[in-house]
């Protein structure tokens, strides 16, 4: 019994070393996709007010026009530049929040999520809106994050992440409204690529080695003395890590 209580005690000082170091990469990712953040809308405030003093030139030169080969390399441009100070402010809170719950998990997916649903989205509209149209704006790009971060948790087999997808979807839900045929001065067509684009992404840019973190020999000597029958310890280091991500532990 005495040889028991020790490894118990050992475990349990190693699970609190490492919900310590989960916590603080926890911060770092945060920090990180803060700054990311901060910087990406910084960059598109800062093309609005160049577009503004131009009389919104770069919306006529850099813009969807479908069905225009010449203008296919705008898809990758358009989605940041918009029509009106109410097009990007009503654009900015979205795009900000989708945006660092996408980053918050690295910021080389971000770019990489960033770039995929700028594509989709703007194929989607290139491909099959009408060809008397120009098309500028993040919200395709807003619905990409969504649906990346709605369904990351799912193909990551994170908790943490799946919860967060869980509270999205249920919060935000009515959004999908907007990326269906019949919503009036809307270009649902961005929408539905973007989305269509943030759902692959979940999938094509996973991580391929979820809790794959080492655990401390505390937890795999405990692991060692359990009972016939108990659970093994790599599933029982993927709960700990997730409720270390909670900050259960």
């Amino acid at each position: 019994m005495k040889g028991t209580g020790a490894s118990v005690g050992k475990a349990w000082r190693g699970w609190e070393r490492a919900g310590r170091q989960s916590a603080e990469e926890m911060i770092a990712e945060a920090r990180k996709a803060l700054f990311v953040m901060v910087g990406f809308m910084a960059v598109v405030w800062a093309l609005q007010i160049v577009n503004w003093l131009s009389d919104y030139r770069l919306d006529l030169d850099f813009g969807v026009v479908p069905h225009d080969m010449s203008r296919l390399p705008a898809i990758l441009v358009a989605p940041f530049l918009h029509f009106g100070w109410s097009h990007i402010e009503a654009n900015s809170g979205p795009l900000f929040v989708f945006g660092f719950l996408a980053a918050y998990r690295g910021v080389v997916r971000f770019l990489w999520l960033t770039l995929l649903v700028a594509v989709t989205s703007g194929l989607a509209v290139w491909v099959f809106q009408g060809t008397d149209t120009l098309g500028v704006g993040a919200s395709g790009v807003i619905f990409g994050y969504f649906g990346y971060v709605v369904l990351r948790g799912l193909f990551d087999r994170r908790l943490v992440d799946t919860l967060i997808g869980v509270v999205m979807a249920a919060s935000f839900a009515y959004l999908v409204t907007v990326a269906v045929p019949g919503t009036p001065g809307v270009s649902w067509l961005a929408h539905l690529g973007g989305l269509v684009g943030g759902m692959a992404g979940a999938y094509v840019l996973r991580d391929r080695h979820p809790g794959a973190a080492a655990v401390d020999d505390g937890p795999a000597a405990l692991g060692r003395a359990s009972a016939p029958g108990a659970p093994d310890a790599g599933s029982r280091a993927d709960l700990h890590k997730e409720l270390r991500d909670l900050g259960l532990l």
